[in-house]
């Protein structure tokens, strides 16, 4: 496939939850929001125009961090209520054949075991199309859920994740590729030589092994990863076959990420085509410019008059109380254990300022016709060099969904940019094929 080419995934933001019960199109059945049929239509959406994979964000507490109470993010249904993401993929898979498909689980909430018996379970019944969000958890109302009073210092948590992605490997791999051997003569389902205890003992986690199961379709399933600070990169360089990102809001910044990325992994040693560095893009499209952005306005009008649904959304990500703020000042230095790439950017900036752009999470304005999208998707990715977008909208419909999967996408397939088929059956396969 050509090298121009590049990758589409879409980001499920605010996860296995309530989308449109304040949309302009909020269908028939926004009180059944917790049955999985917005989400199939999206996934065959996305099916048809040959998308990667979808990944569903995740988080298991009922946040309280703005004004100390979760009556905010109740009252909005922000962040807030969400199912789990595991329960909706085998339904995702069922109307699907060819889409990768990637839960958010936490190494801070499941034990390693777990977590790699579930993973290869999904990939086992998905045909190899089973990827693993790996994320570290933030939050500490999430660690109270757990047992635990707060989360690990902010370094230390991919200290934690880097031993438990060795672990989950090691058990993902403890059965070898041909241990299964289904001889009825001898007899012999599984030849036992050829699996393997694998005896971790670490800093942080115990495991005998092996996996009670063979081995999956792909081995070890794709890993996608979000790091945002030094730390974090560093972890995705090394786990990560896909990494989801804003890249910093410009092109410039956007290309300054995908090479730091790239030189990581070649100083431990990976190839570096092998991780796939996609990028946020929130696009709003109709017919004319004029409508497109009369749309977006809307949308910014919304988030100013309901200015406490943003300022929760950022006090959730960081642990830090935006309501103590005045809305006008600029913020002072701050600190936090939660996500730090975030709060780096806003350090300096008013509150006000802050929720105007947060409202569409990324600072690229993909305004417009859908001809006009896709030429800003063509030209970003010529200056970027690669690998592709991660579209989201949180709080989409089937409209919208239609307008990425049967309007933008055919345009950016006309143009010869995106696939137009899956080549092979497992997700990584298709993930490493341009």
């Amino acid at each position: 496939m050509a090298k121009d080419h590049f990758h589409l995934a879409w980001f499920l933001s605010q996860g296995f939850g309530p989308k449109t019960w304040r949309g302009n199109w909020p269908g028939s059945d926004v009180g059944r929001w917790m049955m999985p049929d917005l989400f199939l239509d999206l996934a065959r959406g996305m099916e048809r125009a040959c998308f990667d994979y979808l990944i569903i964000e995740d988080s298991s507490n009922l946040p309280y961090t703005y004004q100390g109470s979760h009556d905010t993010y109740l009252r909005y249904g922000a962040s807030t209520p969400k199912l789990d993401p595991a329960v909706l993929v085998p339904y995702l898979a069922q109307a699907t054949k060819h889409l990768g498909l990637v839960p958010t689980l936490s190494v801070t909430e499941y034990p390693p075991f777990l977590l790699a018996r579930l993973v290869n379970s999904l990939d086992h019944v998905t045909e190899g199309r089973v990827g693993w969000n790996c994320v570290t958890g933030s939050n500490d109302g999430g660690a109270q859920n757990y047992g635990r009073d707060r989360q690990y210092p902010h370094d230390e948590r991919y200290d934690v994740a880097d031993e438990f992605a060795e672990l989950v490997t090691k058990l993902w791999e403890a059965w070898e590729p041909d241990a299964v051997v289904l001889d009825r003569e001898a007899p012999m389902f599984a030849d036992g030589s050829k699996v393997h205890p694998i005896h971790h003992e670490g800093k942080y986690f115990r495991c005998r092994g092996p996996l009670n199961a063979p081995r999956s379709p792909q081995g070890r399933p794709v890993i996608c990863q979000a790091g945002g600070s030094p730390r974090g990169q560093t972890f995705a360089a090394r786990w990560a076959d896909t990494i989801i990102t804003d890249g910093g809001g410009s092109v410039a910044s956007m290309k300054a990420y995908r090479e730091d990325v790239r030189r990581r992994a070649v100083e431990i040693g990976r190839d570096p085509d092998d991780i796939k560095v996609l990028f946020l893009a929130y696009p709003i499209m109709d017919t004319t410019m004029e409508a497109a952005r009369d749309r977006r306005r809307l949308e910014r009008e919304d988030a100013e008059k309901n200015i406490d649904m943003q300022l929760s959304g950022m006090s959730r990500i960081t642990g830090i109380d935006f309501s103590k703020f005045d809305l006008d000042q600029p913020l002072p230095e701050l600190k936090t254990n939660g996500h730090q790439s975030s709060l780096a950017k806003w350090i300096g900036k008013t509150p006000r300022s802050i929720v105007q752009s947060y409202a569409s999470k990324a600072g690229i304005d993909f305004t417009g016709t859908i001809d006009h999208v896709a030429g800003m998707m063509q030209e970003i990715m010529e200056e970027v060099g690669g690998d592709g977008f991660l579209l989201f909208n949180g709080y989409f419909d089937r409209r919208y969904i239609m307008e990425v999967c049967d309007g933008l996408v055919p345009e950016l397939q006309r143009r010869g940019l995106t696939r137009t088929g899956y080549s092979h059956q497992c997700f990584k396969d298709n993930l490493l094929e341009f």
